[in-house]
């Protein structure tokens, strides 16, 4: 069926063939289950499912086996007679195969590299990478709010230092402008920025950025494109990889127009290991997250969330999530258990079993499914076999990869940094302007006290008077109190502010 995905299904005991409707996939799904309970192939066979329909899909590759999305599975595989059985089990006609792959990096070593600037990322994500306590994150957006104010461009992390560092310096002018500003924070700000280097993390923010577009693009036989996002060594910083997702979706929802309820999706995210997105998440990030997650189903994108267990996401995120698959869950203490039964209680219950016990007994490949129904109603849950994947399942070889790399259209398009011009080279310009003319000042007055010939050296100009320190200063006096111009538009999770 052209409308819908098939994900399993029957067998004794077991449902009629399980589908996800495309028109319904984007009110968002959960996968969820213990580890080792069969969420990757899950994941895996949906993938296929929205490629195959020319739905494009971007996932993150926690453990660097989706990768296996790139080839064909193979008869020679010792998992081919147990996959060909299951396919039997619930009616599929297994036909292995390869999906159009992009593979992306963050650190730009097993993929494309990804990049934003800072300004996009805004005060808010970032105080969250950076984990600021509440007056840090105060003196990051007044950062934010003067380089908008002086059309200083934040591009990358040097761009975001030397801004910190001109607050620091003028930290008792800034004080009288926009509120207190102390040097111990900034300081522990840079401290900080340090660190997220030392992690690798500088190389997210830069130029050319990613553009939106490249990650929704069909291949030539028409099936949506599959990017990777490499996160196994991404893992090792696990608020970056959280900060980056939760930027990604705020992006898609500022930028994509709304469409309304579409028949298909035109973009599917699956967020891997999501409690990363919400541990130690500030209140205010979790409501805007929540809201994001209510409002771009209606710009087209379906939202997966891919984790142990449904108490991993909060009650008004998981609210909104209409299609799940639920792997086994495990009950060794009194909070798994309490675990368990909330996630039995959230399913349509079915008279022929109970959906708490399901979920406890499913093996390995077989979960409790509901779908939503073409008018948006939850189906009714099913014990349902997960279907195997067409493609192969586990990792690829570096020189597999790296020939899919070399072949992609997107080669040479991101792989070189760009270093325009922006807040460090204008902020380490005027320090050399103001030096010079310290300097040139200086030695007026030592040549007048020595002969009283010297002519006063010249001063730069600005064409009404003042040198140029002097115009930067009432400049920047006069934006700060009465500038009516427009701030730099961040994201909905990123915003500092909005003026028109």
């Amino acid at each position: 069926m052209g409308d819908s995905i098939f994900l399993g299904g029957g067998g004794e005991g077991h449902a009629e063939p399980q589908r996800l409707l495309l028109r319904t996939a984007n009110r968002h799904g959960l996968v969820a289950g213990a580890t080792g309970t069969g969420k990757t192939v899950t994941l895996q066979a949906l993938a296929e499912g929205f490629s195959a329909a020319g739905v494009p899909v971007f996932l993150a590759d926690v453990k660097g086996d989706l990768a296996g999305l790139a080839l064909p599975g193979s008869p020679m595989s010792k998992l081919h007679a147990p996959f060909q059985h299951r396919a039997a089990t619930i009616g599929l006609d297994l036909h292995y195969t390869a999906f159009p792959v992009t593979f992306w990096d963050i650190f730009g070593e097993q993929g494309h590299p990804v990049r934003t600037t800072v300004t996009e990322m805004g005060p808010l994500l970032i105080a969250r990478l950076l984990d600021l306590t509440e007056p840090q994150e105060g003196v990051l957006n007044v950062a934010f709010r003067m380089a908008d104010d002086e059309g200083l461009a934040l591009l990358d992390l040097k761009d975001l230092q030397s801004m910190l560092t001109f607050v620091a310096e003028n930290a008792a002018a800034v004080s009288a402008r926009y509120g207190l500003v102390s040097t111990a924070s900034v300081g522990a700000i840079q401290r900080r920025l340090l660190m997220l280097e030392g992690e690798g993390g500088a190389r997210l923010f830069g130029e050319p950025a990613l553009d939106l577009a490249d990650l929704m693009r069909l291949a030539p036989d028409g099936r949506g494109r599959i990017g990777i996002l490499a996160a196994d060594r991404l893992m090792q910083a696990p608020r970056l990889y959280a900060t980056f997702l939760l930027w990604l979706l705020s992006e898609l929802f500022e930028e994509l127009p709304e469409v309304g309820d579409p028949d298909k999706p035109k973009l599917v995210l699956f967020f891997d290991e999501a409690h990363l997105l919400f541990d130690d998440a500030p209140k205010a990030l979790v409501d805007r997250i929540e809201q994001v997650a209510r409002l771009i189903r209606s710009k087209g994108v379906g939202v997966f969330f891919v984790t142990q267990s449904p108490g991993d996401v909060p009650a008004d995120i998981l609210g909104q999530l209409g299609n799940r698959v639920q792997h086994a869950l495990r009950a060794f203490t009194a909070k798994d258990q309490r675990n368990l039964r909330q996630a039995a209680e959230t399913y349509r219950p079915n008279p022929r079993f109970a959906t708490e016990a399901a979920i406890r007994e499913v093996g390995t490949g077989e979960a409790v499914t509901s779908f939503l129904d073409a008018k948006g109603a939850p189906g009714m849950v099913e014990r349902t076999l997960i279907r195997p994947p067409s493609s192969q399942l586990g990792p690829i070889p570096p020189a597999s990869r790296a020939a899919l790399i070399a072949a992609s259209d997107l080669a040479g398009k991101y792989d070189r940094a760009l270093d325009r011009d922006s807040a460090f080279e204008r902020l380490s310009a005027r320090a050399a302007q103001a030096a010079q003319q310290a300097t040139d000042e200086r030695e007026f007055r030592l040549a007048r006290r020595y002969d009283g010939t010297a002519a006063r050296p010249p001063r730069p100009r600005t064409g009404r008077g003042d040198s140029v320190a002097d115009a930067f200063a009432k400049s920047f006096a006069r934006q700060i109190g009465s500038r009516a111009g427009q701030a730099l538009v961040r994201g909905v999770l990123g915003a500092l502010s909005r003026r028109r």
